[in-house]
């Protein structure tokens, strides 16, 4: 079975090629662009079978739409701060090219960050689905953190998906801001209140949790760094959220 490989992008120009390049072996390479002011575009032309630029609808509506653009069924969805291994790449072209009793097939991602690969907290191993036969998949709307839904089973790979996820902490501690901002609109969206109690502890227990538990301790200082940003990452989800509930509008409402 043939392969489209589809990346949706903003400004991005640092990463598209590299993440391009690393599935150069697919059949087919669909980008779908949000107007973006750099390169990003003229890059991925260049190694790209198809470049659309349409404006932004939300991440799992895009990625859904890069789908639609693909000429065959099954679908591997790379974001641009991705790199397919070649040992990935060849465990992939195995699944397809047997008889695939799966649907979808989740793949273990591995971060690099601050010069090392993390293989402790909450970051490893961060399976994620990216691998699926779009007759039976689809991209839910949540504002942040999409997933594939799957009408159907569901299998693991065993190759790491390799992720570059930030440049320094200035980009990490950004990042951190914007997708918690899109967490705590869901969640009020979806009728969850935060506590005073759930935001004193929450993060707290995400600490433990990443630095004891899932065994930060042993990254050294980028494992403790990524632990606390882990758990700053809970705190400001609740903190928003409870900012959100306590403004006029929102109270009112719940009168």
């Amino acid at each position: 079975m043939k392969l489209t490989v589809t990346v949706i992008t903003r400004n991005e120009a640092p990463n598209i090629a590299a993440a391009l390049e690393s599935v150069a072996w697919a059949d087919e390479i669909i980008v779908v662009d949000s107007h973006s002011t750099d390169e990003t575009a003229a890059i991925a032309r260049r190694l790209a079978t198809r470049v659309e630029v349409r404006d932004w609808p939300g991440y799992g509506a895009q990625k859904n739409h890069a789908a639609a653009l693909a000429s065959h069924d099954w679908i591997l969805s790379l974001d641009a701060d991705e790199r397919v291994t070649p040992a990935l790449a060849a465990e992939i072209r195995r699944v397809l090219s047997e008889p695939v009793p799966n649907k979808g097939y989740r793949i273990p991602r591995i971060a690099f960050y601050l010069g090392r690969w993390i293989r402790t907290t909450d970051w490893y191993p961060d399976y994620q689905l990216r691998l699926y036969d779009r007759r039976a998949g689809r991209w839910d709307t949540r504002r942040v953190h999409e997933s594939v839904a799957i009408d159907g089973t569901v299998g693991s790979l065993t190759n790491e998906l390799q992720h570059y996820p930030y440049r320094d902490l200035s980009h990490h501690l950004a990042t951190i801001d914007r997708y918690t901002t899109l967490a705590a609109e869901e969640w009020l969206a979806a009728g969850r209140r935060a506590s005073d109690l759930q935001t004193f502890f929450s993060p707290r227990f995400a600490f433990l949790r990443n630095y004891v538990l899932k065994g930060g301790f042993r990254d050294g200082s980028a494992g403790l760094l990524v632990s606390i940003l882990n758990s700053y990452y809970v705190f400001l989800k609740f903190a928003k959220l409870w900012e959100l509930q306590h403004r006029p509008a929102n109270r009112q409402s719940r009168d």
